[in-house]
């Protein structure tokens, strides 16, 4: 739809060039016209004056000579003085010295959105004014609304350019609601491309829906309400998308800096509506954890008919177990199941033994920008090493997902988790609010490379 768009404004500036240019074209046409009769005309005269004139031998060989004469002056001319310019002087004793190429400027990748005019010439402008800039526009869409048209770029600008430099130049060229970000080489993907890979990780896994959508749409807030997905509420109102999903619940999307366009509410419902027709589905992925004790222990992605035995292990915790986990009262944690074993909120972790019990499930959910880590682990696996396995894993799974921050909240005596986050070798910052502790992990800036969270296959 994007390039239509883009297409149909093209075909109507080429359709209005060829009206201007239409008159100059049938003159210049009759004066060539004209110029053939008379060459015509002439050949005519010169025929019949050899063929039938007295001096017709003698007029041949006068015009041969005329037109060796003139060959042997022009080359003699051009090897006397050689067109083009002067190179550069030579050095005594030397060749002339080759130029020194320029050095290469820095550049950074942009993600620029503007509102231009639904009118000929209106998206040349802006690209001249991004031009004078030294700008390189390297991707671009367009988003056509009833009025105008929003159109979306990648540029790669001089390092030098400041963010009020490249907006004012956009304003110069007649575009108006501009929005610049900072982009990464890994928005260097055409949007048919990119969205055709987010529907085939959707459709893999429904626990990457929200991802989805946020890696199409940047910097969003992505909500889920349960039993509000009747339809009523469902549409698009500036800042704010609201998608029915299967189940009755209602997919809220927000994104404050910028509002979202017809294109892009088309295409979050496309996905949606691929999660609904495929159902629930969860990849059947697992690992080996066999260096615990000697214990014969599996990792794999949790289920809601994980929900039994995940009511048994919580039975065999402790009740200071319970509560650093949940944050509350002990009789309220296993209503938290439900949400945390829907594979739409995020993925979880569980970790068996060679006979099914649970002992261990790890949780990761996803949030505005990044993704809440939690985790319980049975009292009597405590201290063996598995809840590191555990949180080293989920940074893994964030990381493949494109969520670079992850964070984990839980009290301020917890010194265990705080010592399995260090184990991620990144930068930590902690944040202490009446006794709560929250611990934010930049995976982007880890010293060591994560391992896979499963193995090869």
């Amino acid at each position: 739809m994007d390039n239509m768009a883009y297409t149909h404004s093209r075909v109507t500036d080429e359709r209005q060039e060829r009206r201007r240019s239409r008159g100059h074209r049938w003159r210049k046409e009759t004066v060539e016209l004209a110029a053939v009769f008379a060459a015509v005309a002439a050949a005519d005269l010169v025929a019949n004056v050899v063929v039938h004139g007295h001096d017709g031998p003698v007029l041949l060989v006068a015009s041969a000579a005329a037109m060796l004469a003139t060959a042997l002056f022009r080359g003699w001319l051009a090897h006397r003085h050689p067109h083009g310019p002067p190179g550069p002087a030579a050095p005594p004793g030397g060749d002339a010295m080759t130029p020194a190429a320029p050095a290469e400027e820095p550049t950074v990748l942009w993600r620029l959105r503007t509102s231009v005019s639904d009118a000929p010439g209106s998206l040349a402008r802006v690209c001249t004014a991004l031009a004078g800039l030294r700008v390189n526009i390297v991707s671009m869409q367009a988003h056509p609304l009833p009025e105008h048209t929003v159109d979306e770029f990648i540029v790669r600008a001089p390092a030098a350019l400041s963010r009020t430099e490249l907006a004012a130049a956009v304003a110069a060229g007649g575009g108006w609601d501009i929005w610049t970000d900072r982009a990464d080489a890994h928005e260097l993907v055409d949007v048919p491309r990119q969205v055709l890979a987010l529907a085939t990780r959707t459709a893999l896994d429904a626990a990457e829906l929200p991802v989805a959508l946020r890696q199409l749409f940047g910097r969003t807030a992505i909500r889920q309400y349960p039993g509000r997905g009747d339809g009523t509420q469902a549409g698009l109102e500036g800042h704010l998308m609201r998608l029915p999903l299967p189940g009755g619940d209602l997919l809220e999307l927000s994104r404050p800096h910028l509002p979202f366009t017809p294109t892009e509410f088309a295409r979050a419902r496309a996905l949606v509506e691929l999660d609904t027709v495929l159902g629930p589905r969860v990849p059947a992925v697992a690992a080996r954890i066999d260096h615990l004790d000697g214990a014969a222990l599996t990792v794999r992605r949790a289920t809601p008919e994980d929900k039994p035995a995940a009511l048994a292990m919580h039975a065999r915790c402790s009740a200071e177990s319970l509560r650093r986990r949940y944050h509350g009262p002990v009789k309220d944690a296993d209503r938290y199941l439900d949400h945390l074993l829907d594979h739409r909120h995020g993925q979880t972790l569980a970790v068996e033994t060679a006979d099914g019990r649970l002992v261990a499930l790890a949780h990761l959910m996803w949030d505005d920008e990044g993704a809440e880590i939690a985790l319980l682990v049975e009292d009597a696996w405590q201290r063996r090493g598995l809840g590191v396995d555990l949180v080293r894993r989920m940074a893994a799974l964030a990381l493949e997902a494109g969520v670079r921050t992850v964070y984990a909240v839980t009290t301020a005596a917890n010194t265990g988790l705080v010592s399995t986050m260090r184990r991620l070798s990144a930068p930590l910052d902690y944040q202490v609010e009446d006794g709560t502790l929250v611990i934010t992990a930049h995976l982007a800036e880890a010293t060591e490379k994560l391992p896979a969270p499963w193995p090869a296959r």
